[in-house]
């Protein structure tokens, strides 16, 4: 019995112990980074906006694009009008940005929108890299430029700070907020700080036209963002975090929108963790690396709150298990350290977001959210495109 509890232990503690420790190192090392030096400011970029039926905001962030601070003959706002049955394309013809018109019905999805703009603009052959930002979004001024001081230095894949437009429109918005500051600042700085890849994450990126032709597009699946990272990261390419720009989207404070495209999400994601774990594992037998192991790690990691699920499973069991046999503290001591993690791990993030001590109060509501990303996980697929629901104002 005893050796069967063991077993179970570690068979439940480990993948647990082993994703918290991964966090702790993160953390670790996620403090501010450097400030990179400016650029000559001659590179040309194409900034594409996929768009599907997003006649309420297109207006808003064509507009934030028209802000940036880059030479206006240096780049080009192109919207890519996907299947739209709005006044999209009207709208951004208007506001004086390139539209280029996709009907498709058969192949749909923002990876087939993206796909169609970068084959357009690379055979255009006018732009040196192209940048994606949501149609729901607004970016900071010195996006391009924060692009174009790395890409001088060698970089040909990076990501922007993707935070949240609208962090106080709910207590679900504000946990978004907080969520960013975990996932997308703590996690980038440290893997930046480490040479390592911090991945692509669906809004605020750039690629440049070099890198795509040794490396063509063709991330087709729900998290078409993820797949492409994991795709360069396979062909040795790390993607660096340009820390000091930012592309914030609006985030749904509908817990029904929000189901839908977290069913996206997750569900994309598990799919690419069956697809690349062999592909992963077979590249690290050939060559280790730093880069191939910390994909491997990203992708297997789970989710903050399926963690929270697990460590608390895990402790259960664990003070079970050292109730009926006191020789098994190391159980217990396992998980209470990783619930100290977790907790470490969750205040470093909101002390990285923009929340405030508002935040505090909202991450009390945790155990509800627990449970409806439990609904989440028990929802049907999804296999299309899902974005953003739109209110008018």
């Amino acid at each position: 019995m005893d050796s069967v509890l063991v077993l179970l232990l570690l068979f439940v503690g480990a993948p647990a112990v082993v994703a918290c420790a991964y966090l702790a190192v993160l953390s670790l090392l996620s403090a501010p980074l450097p400030a990179p030096p400016p650029s000559s400011r001659t590179l040309r970029f194409d900034v594409i906006v996929p768009a599907h039926d997003e006649a309420l905001v297109i207006g808003r962030t064509l507009a934030s694009l028209a802000r940036l601070d880059w030479p206006a003959t240096q780049f080009r706002r192109v919207v890519v009008a996907d299947n739209c049955r709005d006044a999209t394309a009207a709208l951004a013809r208007a506001a004086g940005a390139v539209v280029l018109e996709r009907r498709d019905a058969e192949r749909r999805g923002k990876g087939r929108a993206l796909a169609f703009a970068f084959a357009h603009s690379a055979a255009d052959g006018w732009a040196d890299a192209v940048v994606v930002v949501d149609a729901d979004s607004e970016v900071s001024p010195n996006l391009l430029e924060a692009f174009a001081t790395r890409i001088e230095r060698g970089a040909e894949a990076l990501q922007a700070h993707y935070g949240v437009l609208n962090p106080l429109a709910s207590w679900r918005t504000r946990l978004i907020e907080i969520a960013h500051g975990s996932f997308h600042v703590l996690r980038s700085r440290a893997r930046e700080r480490l040479a390592l890849s911090c991945g692509l994450r669906g809004n605020g990126w750039c690629v440049t036209h070099a890198l795509l032709r040794a490396v063509p597009f063709d991330a087709f699946s729900l998290t078409e963002d993820l797949e492409y990272g994991l795709t360069l990261g396979l062909a040795g390419h790390r993607v660096h975090y340009a820390h000091e720009a930012r592309a914030d989207a609006e985030m749904t404070s509908s817990a029904a929108v929000a189901l839908r495209q977290r069913q996206r999400w997750e569900q994309g994601r598990f799919a690419l963790q069956r697809r690349f774990t062999p592909q992963l594992l077979r590249a690290l037998r050939r060559r280790p690396s730093r880069l191939g192991f910390d994909l491997l790690c990203e992708l297997w990691v789970p989710p903050l709150s399926y963690l929270c699920l697990h460590v608390l499973a895990f402790s259960a069991l664990a003070i079970t298990a050292w109730r009926y046999d006191a020789a098994l503290w190391p159980a217990p001591l396992a998980a209470l350290l990783s619930c100290l993690v977790l907790l470490l791990y969750v205040l470093r993030g909101w002390a990285l977001s923009d929340i405030g001590w508002r935040g505090v109060f909202d991450l009390a509501r945790a155990p509800l959210f627990l449970l409806w990303k439990l609904r989440v996980l028990l929802s049907r697929s999804l296999r299309e495109w899902v974005p953003t629901s739109r209110h008018h104002p």
